[in-house]
């Protein structure tokens, strides 16, 4: 009954934020349609938050690993390799195994900016 499009999302996002913490998930995806759960705010939150769980701990296996491979790794190339994204922290983990010196670090580095 209310017209009012962001009204009705914000009810159906507090009412599926009690649900959840009430009833049991079967019948939380019963009353409720998946799309709607996504679209809320509370979930588009959750879900980046574990976008950047992901990402840091990408970036702590691949800086432990160019560690291992090619030894310490100066300041400078560290920040740079701390702002990657997730696919670029992926595609250099692949291309560390490659990887003999920092020259190379170096010049994959210098690649994506290409």
């Amino acid at each position: 009954m209310i017209e009012e499009t962001a009204i009705q999302q914000s009810i159906s996002a507090c009412t599926q934020l009690l649900a959840g913490l009430v009833f049991d998930t079967e019948l939380v995806r019963q009353l409720f349609r998946r799309e709607d759960m996504r679209e809320s705010v509370i979930y588009q939150e959750i879900l980046q938050e574990g976008r950047e769980e992901g990402r840091q701990s990408e970036l702590r296996l691949v800086k432990r690993l160019l560690t291992r491979r090619i030894g310490a790794i100066n300041l400078q190339l560290q920040t740079q390799i701390e702002n990657l994204s997730l696919t670029q922290l992926e595609d250099l983990g692949e291309a560390l195994l490659d990887f003999n010196s920092e020259t190379d670090l170096v010049n994959w580095l210098n690649n994506l900016a290409s």
